[in-house]
């Protein structure tokens, strides 16, 4: 899609061109497919990467222009957020070492994008979703300015009609709401391309649907969501909602959203998928395509089909099918897309080889599926393992109700080995790659559990904000290390760092969980509030979230001494505040902030981004502070 000029979907004239072209594609596809145009025989396996930018701080760092620009390199190229970054290895053959040379691949372009981000205080890591993402790390000024960026976004806000809303529940939940889609910020993952031969690819791509639920339990990565703890693999509920176009007030119809697992099987062609998209989706970009592909067929040519992947690449399904030229030659490909990235590479490359494994190794009694198992099921296989990992049990063939842990050791793991023999894979990288993920099964221990082991472990004597700091310095440490995640150790709080990764800014120190009323609420309610939540101050805000004012403690203690009982009931608050109090930005130092409460002899400031309230900053939040800060001098003193 960055090849061409693609644009929103808005000139009538431009979308109905480009109709033509997207059907022409669809004709010329089924063509290629009954003449037996498609290559068959060779099996290619390829992979994106995606990862996060981080400072020195362990904070998102909106860099990727200038690594781009210093890298030089076009294997590498952006993502929607200036803090991550995606490069494509190159597709090799399904045989011989191919995981190992990946592996390989992948640890080469990852030294030298260290190398590069080195040159600017910053360093990279492997994670579905960066602990330490904050709200304000999600605001439209993150997003990378390219125009086929910014095309999408409008494009989705105009089809969306409204807000874009995130409801999700784990643990935690969390309830957000975001005039762009920008939580897809978040969100970096680790895309497998496997080859598939063209009369296989029905059963195939039925197959992949069918092994997506256990192949996400066993590599779940994506628990915390700025702090709350929610799926196990959380990116699949952020991304199915960030890209979600469907109007809510259309309840009555039944609707789909562009992203998701499907809604049945297909039966006799890759084309039923295409079909089915272009039937429940609008155009949301295009471009004037200049190749006829009919014509180009009839002239003796390969056509290129760029509607055709300009409009799949905005339909977002989990298993994603996908035409390409290689060497000349049309292939078919199925994109396995619900895999995380990280923790490792070497976990990566196992998801990948288990995966991959298993596409070239089900059998006849696998065919057919359809007729064998009921859609509905699978889907919600596949929800439960987003939600649970493995602590949950899956409905499956001939009507049996089974663990993860099992079926992956019994069936899945033996069909995965014969694939790799099939393909004439190294003894050695089986063997390597498929003991990962069977010792990740039996430990139980997933990047999802492991990380939700150690932020629990964290909070119980830690404040939130220092529980993600030390877990995203702690992947990092052990990405360099390279174990794989079934053998790491849970994180300490020391791994860290010192105070500055912890301190150095308001944002890292505020409490985000407030205390609100508004100017015409009763002033007794506040005075309430602050007596059952053993608070101090409360903040004012109109409907829009907009700091308006301030009531402490002290002001209605004077207040209520000074006034009649028979008279409270007619006080509103905005009859006592602060109006318009001193507020700073979550990006301030927190010893700019002491210097304006010393220097204004008040006791909180009032957190506020984009004219938004986001949080408050207290002299007890100091107090705290500044004892554990004490606790790190005096250890390093001991040490000395």
């Amino acid at each position: 899609m960055g090849e061409l000029n693609v644009v929103a979907a808005s000139d009538p004239q431009l979308v109905r061109r480009f109709m033509q072209s997207l059907l022409n594609d669809l004709r010329a596809l089924d063509i290629m497919l009954e003449k037996g145009m498609i290559e068959s025989g060779v099996q290619r396996i390829g992979a994106e990467q995606e990862l996060c930018l981080v400072d020195r701080f362990f904070r998102p760092a909106p860099l990727i222009l200038d690594v781009l620009t210093a890298l030089n390199d076009p294997d590498f190229t952006t993502e929607l957020a200036k803090f991550n970054i995606e490069f494509n290895l190159d597709p090799v053959d399904f045989t011989g070492n191919c995981f190992s040379a990946l592996e390989t691949q992948l640890k080469e372009n990852l030294a030298k994008l260290e190398a590069v981000a080195r040159q600017f205080d910053a360093g990279i890591i492997l994670t579905g979703i960066l602990p330490t993402v904050r709200t304000i790390d999600l605001d439209m000024e993150n997003m990378t300015p390219m125009d086929r960026y910014m095309a999408l976004f409008e494009r989705l806000r105009q089809m969306r009609g409204g807000p874009f809303e995130y409801h999700i529940r784990g643990n935690d939940e969390l309830l957000i709401k975001q005039d762009y889609p920008s939580f897809e910020f978040c969100n970096t993952s680790f895309q497998v391309h496997f080859q598939i031969e063209p009369d296989n690819f029905v059963n195939a791509y039925n197959f992949s649907k069918l092994v997506s639920a256990p192949v996400l339990a066993v590599a779940v990565n994506s628990p915390l969501v700025l702090g709350k703890r929610l799926w196990q693999e959380s990116r699949i509920a952020l991304f199915q909602q960030a890209i979600d176009t469907r109007n809510i007030s259309y309840h009555l119809r039944e609707s789909y959203g562009r992203v998701s697992f499907a809604k049945e099987w297909i039966h006799e062609s890759v084309t039923e998928i295409f079909q089915d998209d272009i039937s429940r989706f609008r155009v949301m970009l295009c471009a004037d395509i200049e190749e006829n592909s009919l014509q180009v067929l009839a002239d003796g040519g390969i056509p290129k089909l760029d509607a055709l992947r300009i409009f799949n690449g905005t339909v977002y399904r989990w298993n994603r099918a996908c035409y390409g030229i290689s060497e000349g030659k049309p292939h078919l490909r199925i994109e396995n897309r619900l895999l995380p990235s990280g923790p490792t590479v070497a976990d990566e490359v196992a998801n990948a080889a288990f995966w991959i494994g298993l596409m070239n190794g089900f059998d006849k009694s696998y065919y057919e599926l359809p007729k064998k198992f009921d859609f509905d099921c699978i889907v919600q296989n596949f929800f439960k393992a987003a939600r649970y990992g493995l602590d949950t049990q899956f409905e499956w063939l001939n009507g049996k109700t089974i663990l993860p842990q099992e079926l992956v050791k019994k069936e899945l793991l033996p069909i995965a080995k014969a694939g790799l023999k099939k393909a004439k894979v190294n003894k050695a990288d089986i063997d390597r790659y498929l003991q990962i993920i069977e010792a990740r099964v039996t430990s139980r221990q997933t990047g999802a559990q492991w990380m939700l082991d150690s932020f629990n472990n964290l909070k119980e004597r830690n404040s939130a904000e220092e529980a993600v700091v030390a877990l995203a310095a702690g992947i990092i440490k052990r990405q360099k290390e390279g174990s794989p995640v079934h053998e790491w150790d849970v994180v300490k709080v020391e791994e860290a760092g010192n105070w500055k990764n912890k301190y150095w800014h308001v944002g890292q120190i505020m409490s985000t969980d407030l205390f609100t009323v508004q100017g015409d609420d009763l002033l007794e309610l506040a005075a309430n509030m602050m007596f059952w939540k053993h608070v101090s101050q409360v903040l004012v805000e109109d409907q829009n979230g907009h700091l308006v004012g301030l009531v402490t403690a002290k002001m209605l203690l004077n207040h209520f001494i000074n006034i009649q009982s028979e008279k409270r009931d007619a006080i509103a608050v905005s009859d006592v505040m602060i109006k318009n109090p001193v507020s700073v930005p979550p990006e301030m130092t927190t010893v700019d902030a002491i210097a304006i409460m010393n220097r204004q002899q008040i006791g909180c400031l009032p957190v506020v981004k984009d004219d938004k309230l986001i949080g408050i900053v207290t002299e007890r939040d100091f107090l705290k502070t500044s004892a554990q800060l004490l606790q790190e001098l005096f250890k390093s003193e001991k040490k000395e």
